[in-house]
């Protein structure tokens, strides 16, 4: 009897050390609150490292929002309603020109270049630039970073957007492209998929990319408040790590099998569209190969925001990129 009992306490402690080796041995997951400043294709390794589980294998479990609008983003990141926010790096000089004493750190890039293009409503077998001088340009919002680069384009091209053409500004966002497909302009600058569609149905035809004509960009950016990299280096770093991974993936990946991963965050984008815009997007340069984002794209961002008069001053690379982490998981 006594034997039995014994056995009994022994086999129930057993199973009792197991359960609690166990428990130790599995790490509980970690909530990161992204925010997005728009839902799109052009953030593809975003997406693959959601669904390939690379963020989950991190120990990390992504909440992302997409709350459009940079300055929406940015509201979100400092009022702590996001840990980091996905959005153009110009925001946070823009922070930072408010004396703000939490500055919000760029950590990891996720795209390099502008991401929009020119569209014609008639088809041009052999654009030039020139060919705007004296048309109607429906263009992007004052003030935000597409219509920036749009200018800066224009000018390299010697064409001035205020003298040479007739350039429309005040269209909100979200109906610049039904105001062209209602007949506003001879050109229109767009973002995917929404110019492969245009061109897809015969509405427009695309003659050249902002993108590749800009160079190289911290276009979108992923960044956090100095507070929050200071406390959570070991959460910034996993996230990090897994962002490259997705990078490599893509890079690595032809764009059908790019388009199928991240099918599921584009339901009303037909695979063969998500695949265009991925292979285009890949073929300019425009999805970064690695998070570092180098001093001379940083460079390049402010003079693009200075010829558009709209840099408040020169931001400090050294003060507001950190690319420790980036550049540790890319070793």
């Amino acid at each position: 009897m006594k034997n039995r009992v014994r056995a009994s306490i022994i086999l129930l402690f057993a199973m009792l050390l197991a359960f609690s080796l166990a428990a130790c041995g599995k790490e509980e997951m970690q909530k990161v609150r992204v925010a997005e400043v728009t839902r799109s294709i052009f953030y593809a390794p975003q997406y693959v490292a959601i669904e390939k589980g690379f963020f989950k294998e991190e120990g990390l479990d992504i909440d992302l929002k997409t709350t459009p609008g940079g300055d929406k983003t940015m509201t979100a990141l400092i009022s702590n309603g996001a840990d980091i926010a996905l959005v153009g790096s110009e925001t946070s000089i823009y922070v930072d020109s408010q004396g703000s004493k939490d500055p919000v750190i760029n950590f990891a890039q996720l795209t390099q270049t502008d991401g929009t293009f020119l569209v014609s409503r008639k088809k041009i077998d052999n654009f030039e630039w020139n060919m705007l001088k004296g048309a109607t340009f429906l263009g992007q919002r004052k003030g935000g970073m597409p219509q920036m680069v749009g200018e800066f384009v224009l000018k390299k091209h010697g064409i001035d957007p205020h003298r040479d053409l007739k350039l429309i500004q005040n269209v909100d966002y979200a109906n610049i492209a039904s105001a062209f497909a209602s007949g506003t302009g001879d050109f229109v600058q767009l973002f995917e998929p929404t110019a492969s569609v245009f061109e897809k149905e015969g509405k427009g035809h695309i003659v050249a990319s902002f993108g590749t004509e800009s160079g190289h960009v911290p276009y979108t950016s992923f960044m956090a408040k100095q507070s929050y990299l200071k406390k959570n280096k070991e959460t910034i770093e996993k996230f990090t790590r897994a962002l490259k991974r997705a990078q490599d993936w893509v890079q690595k990946q032809s764009a059908e099998e790019t388009a199928k991963m991240i099918q599921p965050f584009f339901e009303d984008s037909d695979l063969e569209t998500i695949k265009t815009v991925v292979e285009r997007y890949k073929s300019q340069g425009s999805i970064a190969t690695n998070p570092i984002l180098e001093e001379d794209e940083w460079n390049n961002l402010q003079d693009i925001m200075e010829e558009a008069g709209e840099l408040p001053g020169r931001a400090d690379y050294n003060k507001l990129v950190n690319t420790e982490f980036a550049e540790k998981v890319s070793k």
